[in-house]
């Protein structure tokens, strides 16, 4: 039984330099390709390509109206909080103006034992 002989780099070389040889020999018997089927390749491309953006474009039309209608949302809460917060204030300042003032007490006081006077 004969042992593995180690390869020389001349050999490698030749070796490397065949098998390119080979490869360049086997592309260039490769028939060329037909213009029409050519064509027709470019055209699934395009059209391919065209789907594609017109499917990211759709997204993104999507992404923005979904934006969109989160800000309206939150500008509308954002109303509507404020719309709370000046119903409350109109609220404790029609509060405010029932209670009588000091001088109103006094004057109502005043009439009160002004008319018992008169009854009397």
């Amino acid at each position: 039984m004969a042992g593995f002989k180690v390869p020389t780099f001349q050999e490698r070389a030749a070796a490397a330099a065949h098998a390119k040889n080979k490869a360049l020999e086997k592309l260039r018997a490769k028939p060329p390709v037909d213009p029409e089927v050519l064509a027709e390749r470019n055209a699934a491309r395009l059209a391919r390509e065209a789907a594609e953006a017109e499917k990211r474009a759709e997204k993104q039309r999507a992404k923005e109206q979904a934006e969109a209608e989160k800000r309206e949302q939150a500008a509308a809460a954002e109303r509507a909080k404020a719309e709370a917060a000046a119903a409350e204030a109109a609220a404790k300042l029609k509060l405010v103006k029932s209670i009588p003032t000091e001088a109103e007490r006094k004057a109502a006081r005043d009439a009160r034992y002004a008319a018992r006077k008169a009854r009397a």
